[in-house]
């Protein structure tokens, strides 16, 4: 048997050499190599229209046991691609790996991914788009190479859990999702959403959930974050996502790692007002994941917090006397 997953490891590693090497000799200068040991590259891939042009880059992990066995892990990184648009290119992505198992698929997802391109840049808005690209405070630049090659640590320490994502056996129920109050300032609005998670499939449905509410999938953002337990290994499997308002979701990431939640999901919702907040909006999003987290009791209030202190304080004192 362990001569039998060795040969079967060995084909594998193989296969992935050759198609690594055709994706090379393709895309020259696009493809490029971060950790050949770790099976970690990334390649940039750019509309065939030359106006307007849109780009996105694709990193990928290469697991033991791809094409045989496991699809590759990866990540699109594309400041302008949120919502219902990065759910459908993920979807596509997923049905390429379904379609054609024990193939080697990376080069049908790379050209998958410039159709994507080429469909969005020929949409009516597309000659301008910087004006959905871009967090509404801040500008980000598609072109910038930094943007592309961060967080491959991220995506490295997920590598474990990522068939998790794309397991198309495995049955689930949605999750129920709650919503809480809307809190509008200089006409920016924001909303929170949480519903309990315990696997990462969960969380793709919830946000495939969400994103059929038409008001909430035309928001500005939706920023996300999410902890899950997992008790086989005592660690916990999280991650999030900015959607375009640049470095919030790992601010309410942070947030339920300080708060020590667990098997949750939140999503806050911005609707764009027309005026900047600057760092206010950070306060606004991580207000109300907090809001929304004490409504539906996985933390305490602030008062509840205080008078529980109060409690222990007077408790300890008591011994001491």
């Amino acid at each position: 048997m362990a001569g039998l997953i060795k040969e079967e490891n060995e084909a594998d590693l193989q296969a992935q050499i050759e198609e690594v090497e055709a994706l090379s000799s393709i895309y020259g200068d696009e493809w490029c190599v971060i950790d050949e040991a770790s099976r970690i590259f990334c390649i940039k891939i750019s509309s065939d229209l030359e106006e307007p042009k849109l780009t996105a880059c694709l990193q990928i992990i290469l697991p033991s046991d791809y094409p045989s066995a496991a699809p590759p892990i990866y990540q699109i990184n594309a400041a302008w691609l949120r919502g219902p648009e990065r759910v459908k290119l993920a979807n596509s992505l997923e049905d390429i790996y379904v379609e054609h198992p024990g193939e080697s698929i990376l080069y049908l997802w790379v050209e998958r991914v410039r159709e994507f391109l080429v469909e969005k840049s020929q949409c009516s808005g597309a000659e301008h788009p910087g004006k959905d690209s871009t967090s509404a405070e801040e500008g980000v630049d598609d072109d910038d190479d930094e943007e592309y090659l961060s967080d491959f640590m991220a995506l490295k320490l997920n590598t474990e859990n990522a068939h998790l994502f794309m397991d198309p056996g495995h049955d689930e129920e949605l999750p129920l999702i709650k919503h809480g109050n809307p809190v509008t300032d200089r006409r920016s609005t924001f909303q929170p959403h949480l519903a309990l998670v315990v696997s990462p499939r969960q969380v793709k449905m919830v946000l495939e959930k969400l994103y059929m509410n038409k008001k909430i999938a035309s928001a500005t953002h939706n920023i996300y974050a999410y902890r899950i337990y997992c008790e086989d290994k005592n660690s916990f499997l999280q991650d999030c996502e900015d959607d375009g308002e640049t470095a919030a979701g790992g601010r309410l990431l942070h947030l339920l790692q300080i708060l020590d939640v667990r098997n949750v999901m939140v999503v806050v919702s911005r609707w764009y007002g027309g005026i900047l907040l600057g760092p206010d909006r950070f306060k606004h999003i991580n207000n109300c994941a907090r809001n929304i987290l004490v409504e539906e009791g996985y933390i305490a209030s602030v008062n509840e917090a205080a008078k529980s202190g109060a409690k222990t304080k007077r408790a300890k004192s008591r011994k001491t006397k």
